[in-house]
Parts: C-alpha cells; structure tokens; sequence
C-alpha cells in the first residue's frame, strides 16, 4: 500500500487548488471509526481534498486493510503510547501518553508532509493539536465523538460544584435532579458520565482539560444529528466565537451502497440467517468486551435471552464458551458483525446495547430500539437520552443508587426481552413508530438540503477560502 500522494492528485490542477486536511483520531476504535466516517463524507462532497490519516504505527496494523477513498492517505507516528491491546489495563496511563507523547513526533510529521495544510481535524481527546495549529497559523477544528450533550456537561462542569453535585455521593444524591446544564432536559445526578463520580479524578481532570482546549480551536464538530440534540447545539452556536457544525450521524452509512460479502469467520453468513426470520423477531445483542460486565451477570443475561424465546444474533467478541450449548435456530453467535447492515436488515426488531454514542446512533439511523445496559463514561446519559428523551428504548438495569452493583437475574431479562419484541403491545408499536421517526429524521439531515448536507458543505467552503486566502 502506497503512503505516497494518491493516484488522484495527478488528474488535479495545480496543488493551490487541492485542500489538504490532516486528520488526527484519538487512538481508540470508538474514536478512530467516526474520524475515518467524517474523512469519507467530505471526500464524497469534493474531489479536491486531499486527507492525511494520522495513526500511531499499531493501528495502521489495525486499519490498513479497511476500505477508504483513494484521497485518503495513511499516515504514521512511531508507536509512543501503549499498546492499544492492553490499554484498558491501565487507561489513565493510557490518555496520560495521549495526552503528552503524542505532539513532538506528529509535528516532526507535519513537516515531512508534502502540501501545505488548509485544517486539523482533530479528536478533542488530542487536545495539543490546538496549540500545534496556534504555532503553525493552521485552523483547528475539534471533533466530539460523544453527545453534545455529554459535551455540555463537561463544558459546564463549574454548575455541578456550584450546585454541590460534585464531588457527589450517589448513595445518598444519586437520584437528586440536575436542571442547570444549558441546553439539556433534567438529568438524574446518578446518570451523569460515570468519570464525574468514581474513584478516578486523573482521567477526568484529562477529560476537563481536553473540553477547555476547545474554546481555543476554529470550529467544532459534532458527530450528531442537529435535529436529535437541536437545543444543545443551539447553545454552544450561541456562545462559542466560532462555527459549531453536527455533521453527524458519523456512521458509516454511506458503506450501505455497497454489496455486502461478509461472511462469519466460523459459521453460517448472519446475513442470511437474518433473511430467513420473520420481520422484527430478531434481538441484536452487542456488550463489547467480555471485561464490561461481571461473568455472573453476563451468565443471567446469556440465560435470560436463551430462555426469552425470542430468536437473536449475538456479537461476542470473547469467550464464546458460554454458547456452547445454545442458539440452534433461535441464534447466532458471531465474533464480528457490520452492525450498521444488521441493524438495518428488516427482520431486527431491537438493540441490546451498551450505549456507546457510535452504536447509538446506528440504531437511532437504523430506526431500531433499544434495549440500554450501561457501563461507564458518556453510555449512562446516551441511555438516559435514549430512554427519557428521545423514548425509543427501554433501561435493563434499574439504577439502585447505593447498592453496589444489582444483578438483573435472567427471569427478569427473559420477561423483559418477551415484552420488548412483543408486536402485539400498544406500548412496543409506539416505541417502534418513535424509533422510525428518529430514523427519518438521520435520513432527512444527510439527504440533499438537509441539516448535515448543509453543515458538510459550509465546512468544507470555510476552510478552502480560508486556505487560499
């Protein structure tokens, strides 16, 4: 694979006219995805961009084989964090090395880089890259992969002290209402992001530190929907001295148009078991990583989809021992799936889901519900969104603020998975027509005139005047 400039400059002009964007992810697959998403969106809006991907050299091991547009050239820094294998071991370390080691060899990059740079694009979560485009004279624009929501908490973080909501002992506020933060509908204090309220003030300080870098860039980027998080966006369009554009969903919708010829690495195509199912019967169950949830409560949820009755496909990206005695016709269990495809396939009536912000908004696009079960970080409030606010889905687990962690037994989750793919409900066909509203809604933001297409198209015509100026 050739890390030279793409085969399309040479039918380009001159490189005055060619826009040439370096994209710097943070290094994480949540993180990475959206990046690569947006970076395909704007290439299908011109021909004259050019992309710089930057990656640490792991995960251009990682990515290398993914499809992308040709404008789309990978770019490396030698590996100065730690393993993206074993991060999770000890993740303030982890955005700690983001956070420092990354800036010297990335402007060593820079300077290698053959055409002059029009933008960043950076991960708020590599905040440095602010101060690299001060030196350099070269637009910032910093892109959110979370809510703007979860953005505003952060943003406003000084409303929780005031308010003494932090620090703050669930056990005994948890279920106080916060009805300050600009932008956002009142909020329990116990589903705020679970960094504002653990043991670990490192990796929040670092959170607060990235977000009050933003104020300092020239654009910000959200990767939602204007019309999902309108009032929100509205408020930091209102405040901050520079664009604020939601190009989102930034999922990678635009990969629908292909043809699909993914086949599980060790069983049937769960594309096709999926075409052989009655329409909306199907459960789609993704928990990440095995390490998200005690193995007790992953065996009441295993037991209670199984005896449940209802058919489901199940991404297990771990040990799949636990399966060893089930699915038969009523699932498959797969190590990988393309979830945005499985989401959309006709015959998926509901989401089991952790409630990342990614794989919220492919469901939210997908028009499908959810089913929310989640575990840290920004998952609580994208729950509380899904549930409360938008009401497209139902919470697994109840907040017993206080009590340690409450395992939901499998009784209550094969009740509960009856109910939730119960055609037959008022209630579910309800929920079923919100969810397919909220789909129309992604549709019509990305389709031609729409708020994204629109937000795209002024970025785009922003930073190229800006560049040949």
């Amino acid at each position: 694979m050739s890390l030279n400039q793409p085969e399309k400059l040479q039918a380009m002009e001159s490189p005055r006219s060619i826009c040439h964007v370096v994209a710097v992810p943070y290094p994480g697959r949540g993180h990475v995805n959206p990046m690569m998403n947006l970076c395909k969106l704007l290439c299908s809006k011109t021909p004259n961009i050019v992309i710089s991907f930057v990656v640490t050299e792991e995960w251009l091991g990682f990515i290398s084989s993914d499809d992308k547009p040709v404008n789309v050239r990978f770019r490396t820094i030698p590996n100065v964090i730690p393993s993206e294998l074993d991060r999770a071991n000890n993740f303030p370390a982890f955005l700690a090395a983001v956070l420092t080691k990354m800036e010297a060899p990335f402007e060593e990059l820079l300077d290698r880089l053959e055409l002059p740079v029009a933008a960043i694009i950076a991960d708020t979560y590599v905040a440095w890259t602010v101060q690299v485009g001060q030196r350099r004279n070269i637009p910032v624009a910093s892109l959110w992969t979370m809510s703007a929501s979860v953005f505003s908490i952060f943003h406003h973080f000084n409303l929780l002290v005031q308010n003494h909501h932090f620090p703050a002992d669930l056990s005994e506020q948890g279920n106080d209402r916060v009805d300050y933060i600009p932008g956002l509908t009142p909020i329990c204090l116990a589903d705020l992001p679970t960094i504002l309220y653990g043991s670990d003030r490192q990796v929040l300080h670092h959170a607060l530190d990235c977000v009050s870098s933003v104020p300092k860039a020239q654009y910000l980027l959200f990767t939602t929907v204007y019309e999902l998080e309108f009032q929100v966006i509205d408020v930091f369009k209102a405040n901050l001295p520079f664009p604020v554009y939601a190009i989102g969903p930034s999922i990678p919708y635009l990969d629908l148009k292909q043809p699909c010829s993914t086949t599980s690495l060790n069983g049937p195509d769960y594309l096709q078991w999926l075409d052989l199912q009655p329409r909306g019967s199907v459960l789609y169950v993704s928990l990440g990583s095995f390490l998200s949830v005690s193995a007790a409560q992953m065996d009441e949820i295993v037991a209670g989809v199984q005896d449940s009755g209802v058919r489901y496909l199940w991404v297990s990206r771990g040990d799949s021992s636990r399966f060893k005695d089930c699915c038969g016709s009523q699932g498959v269990v797969v190590p990988w799936c393309d979830q945005l495809r499985v989401l959309c396939h006709s015959s998926v009536g509901g989401f089991w889901t952790h409630c990342g912000f990614n794989s919220t908004l492919e469901a939210a696009y997908a028009g499908v519900p959810m089913l929310t079960f989640p575990i840290f970080m920004d998952q609580n409030p994208n729950s509380k969104q899904i549930v409360e606010d938008w009401k497209v889905g139902w919470r697994v687990k109840k907040n017993k603020v206080g009590e340690g962690e409450h395992l939901v037994s499998r009784e209550e989750i094969a009740e509960l998975v009856r109910r939730f793919l119960d055609f037959e409900s008022m209630e579910q066909m309800e929920m079923r027509q919100r969810a397919g509203k909220v789909g129309e809604t992604c549709q019509t933001a990305i389709a031609k005139g729409g708020s994204t297409d629109i937000n795209l198209d002024a970025f785009i015509k922003d930073i190229s005047e800006r560049h040949h100026h």
